[in-house]
Parts: structure tokens; sequence; C-alpha cells
């Protein structure tokens, strides 16, 4: 057992402890992330070895790296003390390769000389192997945190310093190469890169796993699922999102533009709640961000006058062919509840997701109504993470689901209980909280 630090990006803080889990669930790497606190980028953990704590990290978008922790205290002088008591008898090991070392800080900085006379500090390490800034056999590091604090004099003293050697870097640098600003193929309804990628490492989207989005859009979370290597297969009720409106950019030449074309399953158009995909066919995982209603219309295919076709008999043309045969027939479409279609969403993963299988789908709230019980359930799946992205008068939240294993669901060993208060949420309501700016009702100011 080791002691590790992982350094985290301070960046969509409420993401990144559900991250970690996932990936360790993952990796099978048996860690304990109670430590985790938003408003730091130090997180201490204990690991087996050292090459889980590689796993853990390497795909890894909301964490930067994984130290080695050789000290770890609230003083430079106490760090020194604690450095050559706990860990000298690791010095010898690194006497004589190439090395270099990094300083790390947060909220405060130090200048070059300070940062020189630093490094010196650790002259009794007894490194007599070469200094790379390149490439080098191994990085060490001196992190630190500053409190905040309005007394310049105090925020020079850090909160805590760490001394650590470089176990492995995140997949962090990817969310660049993914960037919707070079992608070839957006739209106004794509998502965000690096929420899409974190969302995949949330649902454990990989190698042999198949991966569907029911409303793909323009494919953000299918690449991203195919980045870290899942197959992905993506539906939508319009079209003309899949296919882009330039000849040559679609979905497939994004895939293209990432060298991911043998992991394109395929897309289709279709409504969700008319889903063609077959009962028997299990899904690894379900990631997505249903429409509700904001930047594009929230409908599914039907007749807002269902008396018009009373008589069950499609209109004819004036050839006398039936409409829907034509090649140019575009079928009626009817309005569709934001929660409805949670309830919808709900029933077809417990359908059709495999045992443990996860369900990773984005939902509006306001955030002055906000409760507790506006949460989907399903007697089926369980809700194991919450994370939200707050916005002025409004959030959207990450939630994930796991598919309870059939077996334990039919002989009763799994049991969450039947007790959830009926859901309130109106996807309706937030919708016109939206286009008024989340300002109170005429009746209310009235």
């Amino acid at each position: 057992m080791g002691r590790y630090l992982i350094l985290l990006a301070q960046k969509y803080e409420n993401f990144r402890k559900a991250e970690l889990e996932a990936l360790a669930t993952l990796e099978k790497v048996d860690v304990d992330f109670s430590g985790h606190n938003c408003s730091s980028p130090f997180l201490f953990v204990t690991i087996n070895d050292i090459e889980s704590a590689q796993r853990l990290l390497r795909r890894s978008i909301l964490a930067r790296a994984i130290y080695e922790v050789w000290g770890a205290a609230g003083s430079l002088a106490a760090l020194h003390e604690e450095v050559k008591s706990e860990s000298c008898h690791m010095f010898p090991m690194y006497k004589d390769i190439s090395f270099k070392f990094d300083i790390i800080s947060f909220k405060s900085s130090r200048t070059k000389e300070a940062q020189r006379d630093l490094i010196d500090s650790f002259s009794y390490l007894g490194f007599e192997g070469p200094i790379k800034m390149r490439n080098p056999d191994e990085v060490f590091a001196i992190i630190e945190e500053y409190s905040e604090s309005e007394n310049e004099e105090e925020t020079r003293q850090p909160r805590i310093i760490v001394f650590g050697r470089l176990i492995a870097e995140s997949q962090r640098s990817v969310v660049d190469k993914y960037d919707l600003k070079k992608r070839r193929f957006i739209g106004t309804t794509s998502f965000d890169a690096e929420l899409a990628l974190i969302s995949c490492n949330i649902a454990l989207a990989g190698p042999s796993k198949i991966v569907y989005d029911p409303f793909a859009g323009t494919g953000s979370f299918l690449v991203a699922a195919s980045h870290f290597g899942a197959m992905a297969l993506g539906s939508d009720i319009d079209g003309r999102q899949m296919k882009g409106k330039a000849k040559g950019n679609n979905i497939r030449s994004n895939y293209k533009q990432y060298h991911l074309q043998s992991r394109f399953l395929d897309t289709f158009i279709g409504d969700f709640t008319h889903n063609p995909i077959r009962p028997s066919m299990f899904l690894d995982a379900i990631v997505c961000d249903p429409p509700y209603g904001v930047r594009e219309g929230l409908k599914v295919l039907g007749s807002r006058d269902p008396d018009r076709y009373a008589d069950h008999q499609p209109t004819l043309l004036h050839n006398g062919q039936f409409s829907h045969l034509q090649l140019d027939y575009i079928p009626p479409k009817k309005p569709y509840r934001f929660d409805a279609l949670l309830d919808d969403l709900m029933d077809f993963s417990a359908l059709h997701l495999a045992d443990e299988g996860r369900l990773c789908c984005w939902m509006p709230t306001s955030n002055e109504d906000y409760e507790d019980r506006d949460i989907p359930y399903h007697a089926d799946m369980i809700l194991i993470s919450n994370c939200v992205q707050e916005f002025n008068k409004w959030s959207r939240r990450l939630l994930t689901y796991v598919r309870l294993p059939r077996s334990a669901v039919r002989d009763g060993s799994v049991n969450i209980g039947d007790s959830r208060p009926m859901r309130v949420y109106d996807g309706e309501q937030f919708r016109e909280k939206y286009f008024r700016g989340f300002n109170r009702s005429r009746k209310q100011l009235e």
C-alpha cells in the first residue's frame, strides 16, 4: 500500500469524484475518495501499488496527474523532516537516473530565484544523475497550495506543501484535440467536448462495449465514446443534424477527422418513443443530452389532431398512392413533454441495458425550485451520481444510473426501496421559466 496525491483540474469540480469513482470501477482499483474537497486540487488516496495508480489515471479528464507522496506538511521545514524520516530508503534508487524538478503552486507563485532556492533545499536527496528538462527518467514535483487571505504576508505561506514523484499523467490534453472549434462538423446543439468525454468516462465507455445516444445530433457523445474504444450507435428524430448541411460534413467526417472510423457502428433517423432497436439487444451504456425544448422544439411522431386520423386511413395523394409510401413523405409530429421523455428514457434503459450497464443523461433544473424528488426513478435502476453544472439561475445535471442485475431484481435480493415520493418535476414549467429569464410569473408579481 502506498500514499498518492491526485492533482485535480480546477474545473467542473462537482464532476471530479464521480469520474474517479467510475474509473476505479472500470480499472478494478480499490480506493477511497471520501477525502475529496471541491475547493482543493489535492486528493490524497491510498492505493495498493504503482501499476494500479497508473491505471486509475490513464484516461481521466478531470485529473491532471498522480504522484507518489514522499512527504506532505504545512511548512517547508516540516516537509524536509518528513521526507528524510519517511522516504530516505528511496533516495538511492534514483541516485544515477536523469531527472527534473517541477514546482506547482496554487493561489500564489514564486519568483525564479525563490524556485531555485526551493529546489536547492532538497540537495540532501543526493541525486547525481543528469538534469534533463525534456524526457527525463523521473520527474519530481514540489506542489504547494496557499490559503486565501487578504493579508499579503499570509498568502506567502503555503497551507500545504507536498514533495512527490510523478507516477502518471492523465488524458486531460485530449480536451484540446476534441475542441468543437477545431471539429469539422458541428451544429447549434453540439455538446461541449470536455463534458462529453467526462460523461463517457462516467458511463464506463471502453473497448468491446456498445454505447448508444438516442438524441445524437452532431454526434458529440458518439465521438467521445469511441475515443475511449467503444463502438458507437446513434439516432435522432431530425436527420438533418446527423447528415449535415454541406456535402461531406457529417458525423462520419468527424470520425474520419479523429481516425475513429472503425468504432462507428451507424446512425439512424427515428423517433425515440418508437425505437426500432429490438428488446433482445443489450447495450453497455446510454449517454445522452435529451432535448428539453429550449434550443429546439421537443416533438415525437404523431398528430396534434388525433380526430383527423380517426378512421385510421392515411391521406391519399392525387395519384392515388398512400402518402406515407412516398419518398418525400414527412410524417407529422406532435409536442412532447420533457418529463414524459425522461420516464420513457428510464423504461427504455431498463429494457435495453445489460446488467450493470449505465445510463448517463443530462437534465435541466431551476436552481430555485429543484428538489431531490424531481429526479427520475425506476425500480430496476439505481442512481449512483448526480453531478451539477450551475449557470446563473438554472443548472443541468448529469444523472448516472446503473441497471440492476436482472436475476437480483427477480429474486428480490436487491431492494432499493419503494417509498420514494411522487415526482414534482415539470419540464414545461422549466421551459417557460427559461424563456422568462427565471423571473417570477405575472401572477406572482401581482
